[in-house]
């Protein structure tokens, strides 16, 4: 079983909450951000991307910055922008892209649960990123942005929820980005409350979807306030929105190579691909990927012979990271390569062709969406898949929900 907690929410005021709701911190760069922010002082931006709000000349993981956006948020509360819940509660949180539906239970997660593997990974982190993290967290003393974990379908869960919602008005229910509805409501009756812990004992286990350095970040930080005498019942939680799986849409994440293209480039694809001209500009399958190199449109289906049988190999982006990131441009590390960049499924087709005929790109890969169920299984065989693997649409918004440490 999974421990989850209903918790003292810092949230928005609801007249505010269009406003203040932003994209995450790390789909958006910092120039992003500023223009998202122009002329709105609510927006959650001004607390998890603070760099806005110092001078340019400053890096944005200064000190003064992670100060900044701790002062913020005090500022935030001062004036009643984000109020903190004077009673622990559970929520709900729906957002609606294109017809499709998820709903999640806002709750804290147990550091504890992490630390025994009830609480599943499939990334790895980087240093630097829990880094910026662990600084945020410490300097506002609270999560600033939960993490999104997904568990296998439980009919009682699924039950209950829609109950609730039908039997309920939300407290905020607004559109955003990319026209996505957003709409919450409050659990905060006991019993209530103490049906949905009861209803989570049947869940064995949870998967980051996104969001593993929140994760590794807001772990840490626990596990020093437990060796600095800080510890509380806070500080062994952190802020998690779980959703099921079978209600979640991993979209694909695309690749564009900055490289030199060899004259028997698609000779040497062709030694573990079946080439195929084509007008489709995406994937239709698992085992193709669509080649985009400035001229035309490519079907690069994977021969059924060169598919590893281990549930990490045989993902698409394996492949294409064993086949032609390594054989052809040696290309072994797409964390630190500069030859290599990524694309959001949500920003289209249409920019993997302006990248490429822009001239700045040789190469775009047009990718098959990796699946939830494979998701699954690589976590529960306790390996790591390759990076950006997988974008899930919709994103779930900033600044909606903060958990309070209360060490401070």
């Amino acid at each position: 079983m999974v421990q989850v907690s209903p918790f003292k929410a810092i949230r928005p005021d609801k007249k505010l909450a269009h406003k203040v709701a932003a994209l995450p911190y790390d789909v958006v760069n910092s120039q992003e951000a500023q223009e998202l922010a122009q002329g709105n002082p609510y927006s959650y931006f001004h607390i998890d991307k603070a760099e806005i709000d110092v001078s340019p000349t400053l890096s944005a993981y200064d000190p003064q910055v992670y100060q900044k956006a701790a002062e913020n948020l005090m500022d935030f509360l001062a004036k009643g922008w984000l109020v903190k819940e004077e009673v622990a509660a559970f929520y709900l949180y729906e957002l609606v892209m294109d017809g499709r539906s998820q709903t999640g239970l806002v709750t804290c997660t147990s550091i504890q649960d992490y630390l025994a593997e009830k609480i599943k990974k499939h990334e790895f982190t980087r240093h630097e990123k829990e880094v910026d993290r662990m600084n945020h967290i410490r300097t506002c003393d609270a999560n600033t942005s939960p993490i999104f974990l997904s568990y296998r379908p439980q009919a009682d869960i699924q039950a209950f929820i829609e109950e609730w919602k039908t039997a309920h008005a939300p407290i905020y229910d607004f559109a955003s980005f990319h026209e996505v509805t957003h709409r919450v409501w409050m659990i905060n009756k006991q019993p209530a409350i103490q049906k949905i812990s009861d209803l989570f004992t049947a869940v064995e286990t949870l998967y980051i979807a996104d969001g593993h350095h929140r994760t590794e970040s807001a772990v840490k930080v626990g596990l020093e306030k437990r060796k600095n005498g800080q510890q509380n019942s806070e500080t062994e939680k952190f802020l998690a929105i779980i959703f099921p799986e079978d209600q979640l849409a991993i979209w694909e994440y695309n690749r564009v190579l900055n490289v030199d293209v060899p004259q028997d480039f698609f000779s040497r694809v062709a030694e573990n691909y079946i080439v195929t001209k084509t007008e489709r500009k995406k994937p239709s399958q698992a085992g193709d990927c669509q080649l985009y190199d400035g001229q035309a449109w490519y079907t690069l289906r994977i021969k059924p012979e060169k598919i590893p049988k281990d549930p990490v190999g045989k993902l698409d982006v394996a492949l294409l990271q064993k086949y032609i990131l390594e054989a052809i441009f040696d290309i072994k590390d797409i964390r630190t390569d500069q030859r290599i960049d990524f694309v959001g499924g949500i920003r289209g087709t249409m920019e993997l062709e302006e990248l490429v005929d822009s001239g700045d790109w040789q190469l775009a890969f047009s990718m098959y969406p990796t699946q939830m169920k494979d998701l699954l299984t690589v976590a529960d065989a306790k390996k790591i898949m390759p990076p950006k693997s997988t974008w899930f649409e919709p994103k779930l918004l900033s600044g909606l929900f903060l958990h309070d440490l209360e060490t401070k």
